[in-house]
């Protein structure tokens, strides 16, 4: 899987909380200017960490319930899953180093 999924309120526990992988799921929207930026960044390390890594979005306005779970309020935000635990927070635009870093650290 080289693209990113595709997450809604209804598949989320599915391909984010039962994965056997590292899940990460960027919170977005269409209208946010950063979250464009997030969602290149991740893009383009999908294709490279798709062994060990689901990378997923999700739009906030068709899908509020769960970021309403996981508190999301302000966006772009990344969370970290692994096991279907939340273990990592990211808010706001990091560069793709950094988000590669964090990607390593949890996939490890």
């Amino acid at each position: 899987m080289s693209e990113l999924v595709d997450v809604t309120d209804q598949n989320f526990e599915e391909v984010i909380l039962r994965s056997d992988r590292l899940a990460i799921l960027d919170f977005g929207a269409e209208w946010c200017g950063p979250c464009k930026k997030v969602h290149a960044i991740l893009k383009e390390l999908a294709p490279v960490w798709k062994d060990k890594v689901v990378m997923g979005e999700i739009d906030i306005a068709n899908s509020p319930e769960t970021p309403r779970k996981y508190g999301v309020l302000n966006i772009p935000q990344v969370l970290f899953f692994k096991n279907g635990q939340l273990v990592e927070t990211v808010v706001g635009v990091l560069p793709k180093a950094k988000l590669e870093e964090k990607l390593k650290n949890h996939s490890a």
